[in-house]
C-alpha cells in the first residue's frame, strides 16, 4: 500500500483484489493484460537480434483458460466503472479477437477501436510477414452515456477532430518490464477520458506508467500488480513522481499544446 492519499497500490491478483472494491468506484480504467503471446515460437528483435518473445509465465494460456480468465477480470472492471467511466484496452492481433467478443459478451457499449501507430517499430528479420507495427486499444462503457474530453481531444489535434489511428513513437523504456507503454500514450487517454480529482485504475499495472501519469496529471490512482518485482518498481517510479500544476494553470496548458497529432 502506497502512504500517497491520492495513489493505492495493491500486489496481488487483480480478480481477487478488485472484488474488495465498491460497484462504480472508478472513473477510468486502462488494461494492458497479458497478450498470450509467449511460449508459441513467437519471434523478436531485440538490439537487432532474433529473440523469442517470452514475456514471463503470467503471459502463458491456453486458448480457453486465455477466454476464461479475460471474461473474470472484465467482469470485475465492468462492475467497479463508474456508470459515465470508460475502459480502455491495450492488445495485438494475439488477444484483440478475444477481448472483442468478450466486450459484446458482457454487454459493453464499445465506443472505438483506437489504433496506436508506432512509426519507429522494431523490423523484422524474415521476409515473410508485414512489420507489425500496431496495437489496437478498444475503448468501451457500461452505456452511451459516458465522459470524454472532446474539446481537449482537439486541442491535442491542432483545432481538429482527434482521429482514432494514433502516431505515437514507441520510446525507449525507462523499465526492464517487457511490455512497458509510453508517456504520452497515457497521458492522451487519462486527459481525454477523465477530469482532475477522478480514480483511475490499472489492474495491470506492470511498471507504474498509468500510475506515474495519472498522479502527475491529479488523478487519483489505484494500481494492481501480481509480479513483486514489478511492483516495486512501479511503487519507486511513482513516488518520485510530482502532480503538474491544474489544468487551468499555465504550466500545463502550455503542455496541452504541445500534446498533438502528427
Amino acid at each position: 500500500m502506497s502512504k500517497d492519499s491520492m495513489v493505492e497500490l495493491r500486489l496481488g491478483d487483480c480478480i481477487e483484489v478488485l472484488r474488495e472494491y465498491p460497484s462504480g468506484s472508478m472513473d477510468l480504467i486502462f488494461a494492458d493484460p497479458p497478450y498470450n503471446v509467449s511460449g508459441k515460437k513467437h519471434i523478436s528483435v531485440r538490439s537487432g537480434k532474433r529473440v523469442v518473445l517470452d514475456m514471463g509465465d503470467w503471459d502463458r494460456f491456453a486458448v480457453d483458460d486465455y477466454a476464461i480468465f479475460c471474461r473474470k477480470w472484465l467482469e470485475e472492471c465492468k462492475r467497479v466503472l463508474s456508470n459515465s467511466g470508460t475502459i480502455w484496452i491495450s492488445g495485438t492481433l494475439h488477444s484483440h479477437p478475444t477481448i472483442g467478443f468478450l466486450l459484446k459478451q458482457l454487454d459493453f457499449w464499445i465506443i472505438n477501436d483506437v489504433i496506436w501507430y508506432k512509426p519507429n517499430a522494431p523490423p523484422l528479420l524474415s521476409s515473410n510477414r508485414f512489420v507489425p507495427s500496431t496495437e489496437l486499444i478498444w475503448v468501451a462503457s457500461k452505456s452511451k452515456k459516458y465522459f470524454f474530453n472532446y474539446e481537449l481531444a482537439k486541442k491535442m489535434n491542432r483545432g481538429k477532430q482527434l482521429r482514432n489511428l494514433w502516431n505515437l513513437p514507441a520510446t525507449r523504456h525507462k523499465t526492464e518490464h517487457p511490455t512497458e507503454k509510453p508517456e504520452s500514450l497515457l497521458e492522451r487517454i487519462i486527459l481525454i477520458g477523465s477530469m482532475e480529482g477522478g480514480t483511475v485504475l490499472d489492474p495491470f499495472m506492470g511498471s507504474g506508467t498509468t500510475g506515474v501519469v495519472a498522479k502527475r496529471l491529479s488523478r487519483r490512482f489505484v494500481g494492481i500488480e501480481i509480479g513483486e518485482k514489478y511492483f516495486e518498481i512501479a511503487r519507486r517510479r511513482i513516488e518520485r513522481t510530482r502532480p503538474r500544476a491544474s489544468r487551468h494553470g499555465s504550466q500545463l496548458t502550455d503542455w496541452i499544446r504541445g500534446v498533438s497529432d502528427d
